[in-house]
């Protein structure tokens, strides 16, 4: 693992977008041993690769190394979580221009996520991907950005409350017009794996659900409407059936302490 920190670190993109995320990583502990890198992923060091593959098996069954590393190369951007110089989670990203109702749009599609247990909790790896997507729409500010993405499991749908006031779907709106956005994406991106009606992708086969045991939620977390609610809208989620979900990046629809990091970064 020392040998795929040291290849990061070699790469002047990712050097000067560490001093970025750092600054971001830390609002929430000066001391903060968990620290991030951005890197384009044809970037990516083969080291760096491998330690996201093995991570990402670490967790999920029903898939392989081939299918991690062919979806991850259809994204764009990858975001990467280190503590004390061991990668310990990341998430990547892809971007694309779409036509929405006669408008320009611009969606950001979440890949895979994965933190290692032992640093769930730390807020470095979210807020750097609040801070990077908030650059995307410094990018084009006069079209609309999106937020798209498909969810495994109840604790990454928790982030959409975390983040977001509005989105789809929600447990107390049903917001239409997200609604409609959603279904188009899903559609083309998914074609006859989407199903309408219950908003979830359903694959022939499953590639990727989380293991037996980590997918489940602790009685705590079933008191939380998010998790109950994920639960009730996708109950094959054990199965590797993912939930359509969309949300409106833009500052104001966005939790103090997230517009806060989306509008300064």
């Amino acid at each position: 693992m020392a040998s795929a920190q040291s290849s990061v670190f070699q790469s002047p993109y990712l050097l000067h977008n560490y001093r970025v995320f750092h600054s971001v990583s830390c609002m929430t502990s000066i001391s903060s041993p968990h620290h991030v890198a951005l890197s384009r992923v044809d970037a990516l060091p083969e080291a760096v690769v491998a330690a996201m593959t093995d991570l990402y098996l670490a967790w999920y069954d029903g898939t392989s190394p081939e299918l991690f590393r062919g979806d991850l190369r259809e994204k764009d951007e990858a975001i990467l979580l280190y503590h004390e110089n061991r990668l310990v989670g990341f998430t990547a990203l892809q971007t694309w221009n779409t036509e929405w109702r006669g408008k320009p749009a611009r969606i950001v599609y979440s890949g895979d996520t994965i933190v290692d247990r032992p640093h769930w909790g730390q807020q470095a790896l979210a807020f750097a991907w609040i801070a990077r997507v908030g650059r995307i729409q410094r990018e084009a500010p006069e079209s609309p950005l999106y937020w798209f993405l498909l969810v495994k499991g109840h604790r990454t749908f928790k982030y959409l409350s975390v983040f977001g006031k509005r989105f789809f779907p929600h447990w107390q709106e049903d917001c239409p017009e997200l609604r409609a956005l959603a279904e188009q994406l899903a559609r083309e991106k998914f074609g006859a794996c989407y199903d309408p009606q219950s908003g979830v992708v359903h694959f022939p086969v499953s590639r990727g659900h989380m293991k037996a045991g980590i997918s489940e939620p602790r009685p705590e977390e079933l008191t939380k409407p998010a998790a109950r609610f994920f639960l009730r809208r996708n109950p094959g989620y054990r199965q590797g059936d993912e939930l359509v979900c969309l949300c409106a990046l833009e500052a104001a629809n966005m939790k103090p302490l997230a517009a806060r990091i989306f509008s300064a970064a």
